[in-house]
């Protein structure tokens, strides 16, 4: 709850902070006198409102679509020795990381993967998949749970979320402020909104998140490293690289869908900036080179 109010404090000053510097800089008299008369602190509100909402109702159901989308088995009561053993691995370790046991699930999935979700650190999920449990060894798996139980000490699921709702603001704020702009000084819509402003802020948007997704993907990219030094400590400094190295084994994993992607183990295998997780072989060196 204290970092959903930090990020919220934060959003707020930003939005505080652009309100004056439109105002100091005069940008709010330049665009009256162009006739793009904007409201630019309600311009803010709704921008974080339409940003914010969309972030924190997916962060809250989190743990719903997850197990919807990917099948998860929660184990609720272990039927086999593998399950009895992975819901201990995972709860020695929760307790190591000061965090609430999270539920443990199994989805069917032929590659090696696994992520964490949950909008709380002591009401999470924690889910892998068959792939996973059949190519690697009891030592490289608990390494994996030890990263994924990271991610839920850490709080990256609410802290992505809120960022994500932060950009999603600032997006929509500044694209709103582009059609408007393009609608009334080069179009000259007098009343109301023309076409203009319609097609360029949808167009600017896109390309605003283009340009967004990269800080993103940065911050996810930090995170991981994180993740694998948690994991590291809460399992192991060789387990977590022999993990690692089994990943590489298995030809990088697939993405998971969507949201899960951020919360997952896999490697990535698109361009640098829009990747959610760093190269196998940089995580590794990381590992190696921790002091």
């Amino acid at each position: 709850m204290m970092r959903i109010l930090l990020f919220l404090a934060t959003n707020v000053a930003i939005m505080i902070a652009i309100s004056i510097i439109f105002n100091v800089l005069g940008l709010q008299g330049a665009l009256d006198a162009q006739g793009v008369n904007l409201n630019i602190e309600g311009l803010l509100a709704m921008s974080a409102v339409i940003g914010m909402t969309g972030s924190v109702i997916s962060l809250f159901m989190s743990k719903w679509s997850a197990k919807s989308s990917m099948g998860v088995h929660v184990i609720e009561q272990p039927q086999n020795q593998t399950e009895q053993w992975l819901v201990g691995i995972v709860a020695q370790q929760a307790k190591q990381a000061g965090i609430g046991m999270p539920e443990v699930g199994i989805f069917d999935a032929p590659e090696a993967n696994a992520f964490a979700t949950g909008a709380n650190r002591n009401n999470a999920l924690v889910a892998v998949s068959t792939g996973l449990l059949r190519s690697m060894n009891a030592d490289e798996v608990e390494a994996v749970v030890g990263h994924e139980i990271s991610h839920v000490a850490n709080g990256d699921m609410v802290t992505m979320a809120l960022m994500q709702g932060v950009v999603n603001t600032f997006v929509y704020f500044f694209a709103t402020i582009i059609g408007y702009v393009v609608d009334r000084v080069v179009f000259k819509t007098e009343r109301g909104y023309g076409p203009a402003y319609y097609v360029t802020q949808m167009v600017a948007q896109i390309a605003l998140s283009i340009l967004a997704s990269m800080l993103v993907m940065w911050f996810s990219r930090y995170r991981e490293f994180r993740a694998d030094a948690g994991g590291a400590n809460l399992a192991g400094r060789q387990k977590m690289i022999g993990a690692l190295r089994a990943l590489q084994r298995s030809h990088e994993p697939a993405e998971l869908p969507g949201e899960l992607a951020a919360f997952g183990i896999n490697g990535g295998g698109v361009q640098r900036l829009f990747m959610s997780h760093p190269p196998l072989e940089e995580r590794i060196a990381a590992l190696q080179n921790a002091r």
